[in-house]
C-alpha cells in the first residue's frame, strides 16, 4: 500500500477488484478502480494475482477429468457417505 492510501481505502478497493474482474462495475466505477490500481502497487499485485487465479480456475473448469479418476472420486464419496450414516 502506498503511503498516499489508507488501509481502509485499499480494503474498499480490494473488495471492488472482484467486481472489476467479473465485469460487474459500470464504466465510471471501473475508471476509479483502475486509477487506484495505477497508484497503488500492493493493490495492483493483488489484482494481478486474483486475475491469474480466475484465469486458471476458468481454464481448469473446462477440462474433463479422466473416467478412472471420476470413478475413484465417486467411490470415495460413497465410502464417506456410508461412514457418516453409520456414525
Amino acid at each position: 500500500m502506498s503511503s498516499e492510501h489508507s488501509k481502509q481505502e485499499c480494503a474498499d478497493f480490494l473488495d471492488r477488484i472482484v467486481y472489476l474482474l467479473d465485469n460487474e462495475l459500470d464504466e465510471a466505477e471501473c475508471a476509479i478502480v483502475r486509477m487506484h490500481l495505477e497508484e497503488c502497487h500492493p493493490c495492483l499485485e493483488t489484482y494481478d494475482l486474483q486475475r491469474t487465479v480466475k484465469q486458471v480456475v476458468a481454464r481448469s473448469c473446462s477440462e474433463v477429468a479422466p473416467d478412472e479418476l471420476r470413478e475413484r472420486v465417486r467411490v470415495r464419496i460413497r465410502e464417506i457417505q456410508v461412514r457418516i450414516q453409520e456414525s
